[in-house]
């Protein structure tokens, strides 16, 4: 499982970087006269309602939707990792505030915040971004939480701070790269959901904007020809389905690599 889903995220990446390079066509380059058209040779994937090349644009919102995964997992980890750290080694009030403010959040469900959120602050790729990892740094900071508090205890920090070591090399040296397996699995599972909450945003007309190819708003603009070019929702489709498989299969498949006894029992 895990070599697929590598495979996959594997083989999106590299498409995603040298497509422009391979397709002949731009993608916001209109064939007007042509709309609509089916695969063909020239054109895989057919041509959508403006005559744009479909391969093209799968290809361009490969490029989008692996930047909001990237760029959403790194913000989010980073203050998910900074935050649950300090509310696991620190506790008392700090820990209570932060442990409040994490189940505020996780009181409302994660898609409709970041709607509200960018409904807001309005349509762009930017503001996207900015909403999904307010809202995206939770469960990374639930892990480390669980993690640090797990940690804190053991003997060889106990030690640490009976020498006398402060506590930044304590967290650094001692604590934290101990979540970073768990948060490297959080972090793989969580490329998948970012991409498909941008494609959802998109779907809805608040993520990126024309001429910027999105899965999302191509699904979006697809879906009024579902019976006579259907080809325009199938590719988009068929490519936000099969990478965000292809990350939560690595996920799994790392999740289980890490874990003691799942890896004893296979």
């Amino acid at each position: 499982m895990t070599k697929i889903g590598f495979a996959i995220v594997l083989g999106a990446t590299v498409a995603a970087a040298i497509g422009p390079l391979v397709v002949p066509f731009d993608p916001a380059v209109q064939f007007l006269e042509y709309r609509l058209s089916g695969p063909s040779l020239l054109h895989p994937f057919g041509l959508d309602e403006l005559g744009r090349d479909i391969l093209a644009r799968v290809l361009s919102g490969a490029r989008v939707s692996l930047f909001v995964g990237i760029v959403v997992v790194s913000i989010s980890t980073s203050f998910g990792i900074l935050l649950g750290t300090v509310a696991g080694y620190f506790g008392g009030v700090v820990d209570e505030i932060i442990s409040r403010l994490i189940d505020i959040l996780l009181a409302f469900p994660g898609l409709l915040l970041a709607i509200a959120l960018v409904a807001m602050l309005g349509p762009s790729l930017t503001n996207v971004v900015v909403a999904l990892s307010l809202i995206g740094w939770v469960g990374y900071a639930r892990v480390v939480r669980a993690q640090v508090l797990r940690t804190r205890e053991l003997d060889y920090v106990q030690a640490a701070k009976a020498l006398g070591a402060p506590v930044w090399r304590i967290l650094s040296v001692h604590i934290m790269p101990s979540t970073f397996p768990a948060v490297t699995v959080q972090a793989t599972l969580g490329m998948g959901s970012a991409i498909l909450s941008e494609a959802a945003l998109s779907f809805l007309g608040l993520g990126v904007q024309p001429p910027t190819s999105s899965w999302g708003m191509m699904l979006n603009g697809g879906r009024t020809h579902l019976l006579d070019a259907p080809h325009l929702t199938i590719f988009p489709g068929i490519a936000i389905a099969v990478l965000v498989i292809g990350f939560n299969f690595l996920g799994d498949g790392l999740r289980d690599s890490m874990d003691p006894v799942t890896s004893q029992n296979s």
